[in-house]
């Protein structure tokens, strides 16, 4: 399947809402949660404003993963950028219909050769300890294990073991 990656804009909203509500049960099997206020489209709304305005002050730059129909397969964000150290954190989902196609490799490919524009020289990523198919995702596109700890989720209260990565460009 040919993706590509798609910059964030105001016009995503209801499309991207009703892909995170299909995909909610499937992501939260191994990410933490997002609560339930997130599957309200009002709040919905006004969280993907803040994420837009966060793009347009250069902190992080946020993308759809299409499919050459203009469906939406997943999301890939660069977030936390740092210009003057020139970091970033990675994130990203593909919805269930789509895994194990190679989307997430090629997003994240596409990603990190669009990083050096946004003067990203270092990303970091970091996935939970059960997450084994985001683990080899980073791996195959050259991201290296640096530590591993655990955190409590501020939504379910569970404790979750996170293992981090980095990439230098």
């Amino acid at each position: 399947m040919d993706i590509y990656i798609d910059r964030l804009n105001e016009q995503d909203a209801k499309e991207l809402f009703a892909f995170e509500c299909n995909n909610r049960r499937f992501f939260e099997q191994t990410v933490p949660g997002r609560g339930d206020d997130y599957y309200s489209f009002g709040t919905f709304a006004i969280r993907h404003k803040e994420l837009l305005k966060e793009q347009e002050d250069a902190i992080s730059s946020f993308y759809l993963i299409k499919e050459d129909s203009g469906t939406i397969v997943g999301r890939i964000n660069l977030v936390d950028i740092d210009p003057i150290n020139g970091t970033a954190q990675v994130g990203y989902r593909i919805g269930e219909a789509f895994t194990q196609k190679g989307i997430a490799n090629e997003a994240l490919r596409l990603l990190v050769n669009l990083a050096p524009e946004m003067n990203v020289t270092q990303i970091h990523a970091k996935t939970t300890s059960d997450n084994i198919a985001s683990q080899k995702v980073l791996v195959k596109n050259g991201f290296e294990r640096i530590s591993i700890n655990e955190e409590i989720s501020a939504d379910t209260g569970q404790r979750l073991t996170f293992y981090h990565y980095s990439k230098n460009l």
